[in-house]
């Protein structure tokens, strides 16, 4: 007779993961003959740069690679995200203190509340966002207090709307720019009055940088560990899965106060063994790879931009044009909900995206294109949705 099996509460309270319900609607379309052009989920489509991978061929046959790595990443790995730091952002980091290596950027936001984050205890979560940092919170048994992200305040929070009595419990306050997904990107001003509150009520700042290296027109978007008093209060995390096109190699990094990395720090030797040497010796030489390898990826999404932008605006569908990731946060039209419209495109014109409200709330109104198919998959897309709408 079999055991009854039942699941944790913190696991029954969490809401159907988004990505896993976009792929099991892709699923039921491509059964059906469907051919599904997929611009839902943020997965870079480009290969990792040749170079990066024949690194990694070379430390995958080092015996010496083949043994439990450091818990907090090796030092030379460590030592090329503080170049890298420096040689865009002009920011000094200690290698020894204030970074450590990540099983991706996703891992190091779910696991860092859990460092931090006492039972009844607050975390800030922007909304609509990746679900990553109110499903880490729950888990750390804190209560996630949403943000709206609005587009009439540029989808930045409105700190002053935030009550005194949740400022006075949150422990932690995440945010991301460039943002996924409105792909909007913060100001030097908006980094300052985050920082000026976090040291008003004494909340660790969490900045998931992941999309710095996806822009567009020149225009850089800036790094929170840039501006002064962040280290101070806060860390940025970031991946190097889609500055270089590594989504499945798995690593990241955290950077900035010593003492929040330390408590990550404690979290991780005692749940993971740390990110397999070969690949961070691998990543070393993506950290240090010449500029013109991102300038080709970002003129490929440029163009993949330039070609959905222009094709909604023809047919008269409201996207908004990003600076940064590669995202269009697009308005449904009139007469749809976001799911009802993410249905209609799959049924109807065999275009999967992915609904607003899947993000949160505020995402309601909103449908998110990514740009991880070719220009040409991009137009036979606007074709298709011409003939359907």
């Amino acid at each position: 007779m079999a055991i009854k099996v039942e699941l944790a509460h913190r696991v029954k309270s969490l809401p159907p993961y988004l990505f896993a319900r976009i792929d099991q609607m892709k699923e039921e379309a491509l059964k059906k003959g469907v051919d599904v052009i997929d611009i839902s989920i943020g997965d870079p489509d480009l290969p990792t740069p040749e170079h990066i991978v024949k690194a990694m061929q070379k430390a995958v046959e080092k015996p010496e690679n083949h043994k439990y790595p450091s818990y907090i990443g090796m030092y030379s790995y460590r030592e090329a995200v503080a170049r890298w730091y420096k040689r865009l952002y002009d920011v000094e980091l200690d290698p020894g203190t204030e970074i450590i290596s990540l099983i991706g950027s996703k891992e190091g936001i779910g696991h860092i509340p859990l460092a931090f984050v006492e039972p009844g205890d607050v975390v800030l979560c922007p909304t609509p966002a990746y679900p990553v940092y109110s499903i880490g919170t729950i888990f750390a048994g804190g209560s996630p207090y949403f943000m709206p992200l609005k587009e009439e305040n540029n989808f930045f929070p409105d700190f002053s709307a935030i009550p005194e009595d949740v400022l006075n419990k949150a422990k932690m306050m995440f945010l991301n720019y460039p943002n996924n997904p409105t792909s909007a990107s913060a100001t030097e001003e908006f980094f300052k009055e985050a920082i000026e509150l976090a040291n008003k009520y004494n909340i660790i700042i969490c900045h998931d940088a992941a999309y710095t290296e996806i822009f567009f027109d020149g225009k850089r978007p800036l790094s929170f560990m840039q501006i002064d008093g962040a280290k101070e209060v806060g860390v940025e995390l970031h991946s190097l899965s889609k500055t270089y096109n590594m989504t499945g190699w798995r690593v990241g990094y955290a950077v900035g106060n010593p003492e929040v990395i330390a408590g990550l720090g404690k979290i991780k030797t005692n749940i993971d063994s740390g990110v397999f040497q070969a690949i961070q010796e691998a990543s070393i030489v993506a950290l240090d790879s010449d500029d013109s390898v991102l300038d080709q990826i970002r003129n490929t999404y440029q163009q993949r931009r330039d070609a959905l932008y222009e094709g909604l605006k023809g047919l008269g569908i409201d996207a908004i044009k990003p600076e940064a990731t590669f995202y269009l946060w697009t308005r449904v039209p009139k007469g749809y909900t976001s799911e009802d419209f993410t249905i209609f495109l799959l049924d109807k014109a065999g275009i999967l995206g992915t609904p607003g409200n899947g993000f949160g709330e505020p995402g309601e109104g909103y449908i998110r294109f990514a740009l991880t198919v070719s220009v040409e998959r991009i137009k036979e897309a606007v074709e298709r949705l011409k003939k359907v709408l």
